[in-house]
């Protein structure tokens, strides 16, 4: 690490504490970009990188509603417009119990990035609230969704700031907020993605960060001459990315073993076929229950609960080929990292924003698999909400297989640029400096 990182850093800790994922999702993103640095030493007099880890503007905010016991509750709500340089700021609402300014800052931070990769005019934003819609009723989840866009709804536009959805903020939380949205402002505009397609959603929006996922992994596995037919995957999580992730790897011939949620995680060695992911769309979506409940359906499969003292993620300790890390921001440390290296799998693809810890990124590197970062591998949920803003200012509608066809063609291009802006730096297989790079250059 040069002196300047470690000035950088120690500056930029002093002046936000406590904000642990903003500080080490910075820390990526300048490590990877030393060789520019050095190689445009006019970016460093021009403050390049200081103005892009302060956001142009944070909103914070009260959100008081009623619960059907007619008490009266109040949640924070967060909006962090970290960079518009490009477009309108873009970027999901998180609604969940872990939700702080430090986390919302570090996911916005990186949608900066992830953001530019696609080549759509959008610019990057994150917001959300520490509001958890588990357990509650779907009345509480409306009133929650109105009080909080009643709010927000000053600060966004469909040429200011589009929200989106995150963990938390599906396909119910958003047509709540965009309800009240166009009730307030009386306007239908596309000022949310991720809406039904009643209201000016997009085809293949929800399946997006799955899918994009796979491709670029599939993109990955291009450069050895493989293909994901035959892989054995590990995937956790089982909400949408995790879902769309199985699927696709499912229809390239792939085999997915594990699924999880925050109470545990499945292992069905005989592979997760398109009717036990039926089940778990079913039991996620609709029924809202927990995973647990596949092992009890399927018998073959193992289910395994997290007692909240473990060290590592027995998930992460199965054989298999390939990883796909859906659920949550460092869930896979430098034992999980190191399980999987031993295990055999040799491609990681990031479907969750950051889910490696610094040190698990470092083996990932020095291993040399092939590893495909949150900001590149999971871009393409942002990139479809991209193309959903543009058929909402058309007032089109493409259909399943142009949307399709338009995302495999902007994970090729992501990966594309990214090989060809290692290759230009002498750094071929260190993926994780290409995303980074390649935005930065727009």
């Amino acid at each position: 690490m040069s002196d300047y990182v470690k000035t950088f850093m120690s500056e930029l800790k002093a002046k936000n504490p406590a904000e642990a994922e903003f500080h080490q999702a910075v820390q990526e993103v300048i490590e990877s970009l030393e060789l520019v640095l050095e190689r445009h030493p006019e970016y460093r007099s021009a403050k390049i990188i200081e103005r892009i880890v302060e956001p142009e503007r944070v909103i914070m905010f009260r959100v008081p509603w009623l619960d059907d016991e007619g008490e009266v509750q109040v949640n924070r709500g967060f909006r962090i417009e970290m960079n518009s340089a490009i477009g309108p700021y873009k970027g999901g609402l998180r609604f969940h119990p872990s939700v702080n300014l430090g986390i919302l800052k570090f996911l916005a931070f990186e949608q900066v990035f992830k953001n530019s990769l696609t080549t759509l005019p959008m610019g990057g934003g994150k917001g959300g609230s520490d509001f958890d819609p588990k357990g509650k009723t779907d009345n509480e989840v409306m009133k929650f969704c109105q009080s909080f866009m009643t709010e927000l709804q000053r600060h966004i536009g469909p040429n200011t700031d589009v929200p989106a959805g995150d963990i938390g903020v599906g396909g119910r939380e958003i047509g709540f907020l965009f309800g009240q949205y166009k009730r307030i402002r009386n306007e239908f505009t596309g000022v949310l993605t991720g809406k039904s397609l009643n209201w000016g959603g997009s085809l293949i929006r929800p399946e997006a960060t799955g899918y994009g996922c796979v491709y670029f992994a599939s993109e990955m596995l291009r450069t050895r001459r493989e293909t994901l037919d035959g892989k054995i995957c590990l995937v956790s999580g089982s909400g949408n990315v995790a879902q769309y992730t199985t699927q696709k790897i499912l229809e390239l011939g792939g085999k997915v073993v594990t699924l999880s949620d925050s109470a545990g995680f499945i292992y069905d060695e005989k592979g997760i076929d398109d009717d036990k992911l039926a089940f778990v769309l079913n039991l996620k979506n609709v029924r809202r229950g927990r995973i647990a409940e596949y092992a009890d359906k399927y018998k073959e499969a193992v289910y395994t609960p997290f007692s909240g003292t473990e060290t590592s993620n027995p998930l992460w300790n199965i054989k298999a080929d390939c990883a796909f890390p859906s659920a949550t921001q460092n869930e896979i440390n430098a034992i999980d990292a190191q399980n999987l290296v031993n295990n055999g799998v040799y491609v990681v693809g990031e479907g969750a924003n950051m889910p490696t810890t610094y040190d698990g990124v470092q083996i990932f590197l020095q291993k040399g698999i092939l590893y495909g970062p949150g900001k590149a591998a999971n871009a393409g949920g942002v990139a479809v909400s991209g193309l959903e803003m543009a058929q909402n200012s058309m007032r089109l509608n493409w259909t399943s297989e142009e949307v399709d066809n338009r995302l495999r063609i902007i994970m090729h291009s992501i990966h594309s640029a990214c090989v060809s802006a290692a290759d230009r730096f002498g750094t071929p297989v260190t993926m994780l400096m290409v995303p980074t790079l390649q935005a930065s250059s727009r």
